[in-house]
């Protein structure tokens, strides 16, 4: 064998020496290792460092050898004399030094592939560090208890308004009635419907008509903001909410939270799914909290989720029909409206629009009447605006189909 010399790459360290003290096993700086045959292999001892020229070993200075590169880990899990260290985003297990104490949660140094150094703190570490999760983060969660809402604010179907106070503004307003009768509490509500069909509103106006404390979370914001602290933060909003008199806890988008478990799955989600199946799970029959969660894809809903004693109770927000349309415009128009409106007429021109839609055709009039130089809506302001929403709405609809078919 030859040997272009180079001390970078032909510097090792003596890994192992042979029984017959013939053969020495070196590793070198990349990782890799060699055997080499040295009639001097008894003067080399595992630890030593040496050079190869020529095939030949020669002892070096340790001053030569690179100081390993350090790493930084958190300490999982202790198990008889082994140690489960999360470094980065992976698991090691390594041997419990014989000269630290450690404990679950220490952050610790350590040198090669299982050298654990010294601790550097009795708690976590991490390279994205997560703000404590205390009472100042749970309150906000929280939407301000002096927030009115009404029922005259909903742009939706009245049928959905009698069912949603039916399953869950009646429950929270006669919990104990409903205990001493013994029936089955309602724990979980789902609301269905596509984007802007007033789910979201809806829930906000059932907590403030009940006097209960209500609890925003949304899910892309647990997933992004909040990911490795997901499981504690909402495990202690529920424990808060229990603590109240009465309490709705809304998931907004549950399906980007809480998705159908498999192998293929993410861990995060995995881990969160758990944790809403325990919370859920652990309420006792004193506890008056309700929990909504909106999505407009319940098939991607984890099914444990659905089963009875979760959110076994559904309201579907369907769009609304051309006579719920009507009566949406004529709810939703502002004050500062003079002359008789085309209602009937609009109401047939949107055929598949959200509430939250035609309740945009009142923004848009209010900004062409201004323009106007007048500070009320003619007729001709409210068929503007509708032809604008509508501009609006079929440019949305050309952008989600080409996002649909991956183009740009």
């Amino acid at each position: 064998m030859i040997w272009e010399y180079d001390e970078a790459l032909n510097l090792g360290r003596v890994k192992l020496v042979s029984d017959d003290g013939e053969c020495v096993h070196v590793e070198f700086l990349n990782g890799n290792t060699a055997v080499f045959l040295s009639r001097d292999s008894a003067d080399f001892s595992p630890g030593d460092v040496v050079l190869i020229a020529e095939n030949t070993l020669e002892s070096a200075s340790e001053e030569k050898w690179p100081r390993e590169k350090a790493w930084i880990g958190v300490v999982k899990l202790l198990i008889s004399n082994e140690v489960v260290v999360e470094i980065g985003s992976g698991l090691h297990i390594m041997p419990v030094p014989e000269d630290l104490a450690l404990r679950v949660g220490n952050t610790v140094e350590g040198t090669g592939q299982d050298n654990i150094v010294r601790v550097i703190s009795d708690r976590p570490i991490r390279y994205i560090d997560q703000p404590d999760v205390d009472a100042s983060t749970i309150a906000s969660f929280k939407e301000n208890r002096n927030a009115e809402h009404s029922f005259e604010d909903f742009a939706g179907s009245v049928n959905i308004v009698i069912r949603a106070k039916e399953l869950i503004e009646t429950p929270l307003k006669f919990h104990e009635e409903l205990k001493q009768i013994g029936a089955r509490p309602i724990k979980g509500v789902l609301f269905t419907g596509e984007p802007g069909t007033g789910k979201t509103l809806l829930a906000r106006i059932i907590a403030s008509r009940a006097d209960a404390t209500f609890y925003q979370i949304s899910g892309p914001q647990i997933m992004n903001k909040w990911l490795g602290q997901s499981e504690e933060l909402i495990r202690k909003i529920f424990e808060d909410a229990a603590r109240q008199e009465k309490a709705i806890v809304f998931f907004d988008e549950i399906d980007s939270l809480a998705t159908q478990r498999s192998d293929e799955s993410h861990e995060a989600s995995r881990r969160i799914v758990g944790q809403l199946l325990a919370a859920m799970d652990g309420f006792n029959r004193d506890d008056n909290v309700i929990v909504i969660a909106t999505t407009n894809r319940p098939q991607d809903i984890d099914i444990a989720l659905r089963r009875p004693g979760r959110f076994d109770w559904e309201i579907h927000f369907p769009l609304p029909n051309v006579g719920d349309r009507e009566a949406i415009l004529i709810r939703t128009q502002p004050p500062g409206v003079v002359g008789g409106l085309s209602h009937a007429v609009v109401a047939e021109q949107t055929e598949g629009w959200s509430p939250a839609e035609l309740s945009a055709i009142w923004s848009e009039a209010a900004l062409l009447a201004v323009a106007d130089t007048r500070n009320n809506i003619h007729n001709e302001d409210y068929i503007g605006g509708f032809e604008q929403v509508a501009k609006q709405r079929v440019r949305k609809l050309m952008e989600r189909k080409m996002q649909e078919r991956g183009e740009s």
